[in-house]
């Protein structure tokens, strides 16, 4: 469950705000996972997604928000985890994930006020300036927590995504049912 002392505009109207969206974008290395790499004894890298999340991904999707995982990195596990979880948008590669999400925002006919952003670092500072609803976790880089509307109780990789997902869907429109 979110906090709403841990929401520097306000939850008022951070759920005002969160209510528009129509994209959520996350970033994987420190929202999706703990931002630790294990490396394995043939050099892999192995990454440890929170099932948590998964679940609140899936309750996002199921309410009407496209989902999105643009990464700085490459990897395998992120296309996987990706399609396991019905995410359709992965950008991978990419340092400039304000371009990348601007663009895919472009592609899907969306402004900045339907669109969202999770992410813990420098990179990700122009994506959470842009979007209209910014997400950050406890264990960010101060760059990226100065400019996020909403701080998650928990870390990145321990359930901070399902805290947003819960956060967004609590804010959306319900549907009346048989509408």
């Amino acid at each position: 469950m979110h906090s709403d002392d841990n929401v520097g505009i306000g939850p008022a109207a951070l759920r005002a705000k969160a209510r528009r969206l129509k994209l959520m974008a996350f970033d994987v290395d420190g929202i999706m996972t703990s931002g630790e790499l294990h490396y394995g004894p043939e050099g892999e890298r192995v990454k440890i997604f929170n099932t948590l999340d998964g679940h609140g991904l899936k309750q996002l999707a199921r309410a009407g928000v496209q989902l999105a995982i643009i990464t700085g990195r490459s990897s395998l596990m992120v296309a996987r985890r990706a399609s396991d979880l019905g995410i359709e948008h992965v950008i991978q590669g990419r340092e400039d994930k304000g371009v990348a999400l601007r663009a895919l925002a472009d592609q899907l006919g969306l402004d900045a006020s339907q669109v969202g952003y999770a992410g813990d670092d420098e990179p990700d500072v122009p994506a959470l300036e842009w979007a209209a609803v910014a997400f950050s976790v406890p264990n960010a880089h101060q760059c990226a927590q100065q400019v996020a509307d909403m701080i998650t109780r928990r870390r990145g990789g321990e359930g901070a995504v399902r805290e947003m997902c819960d956060f967004i869907v609590s804010a959306l429109p319900r549907s009346e049912p048989g509408a």
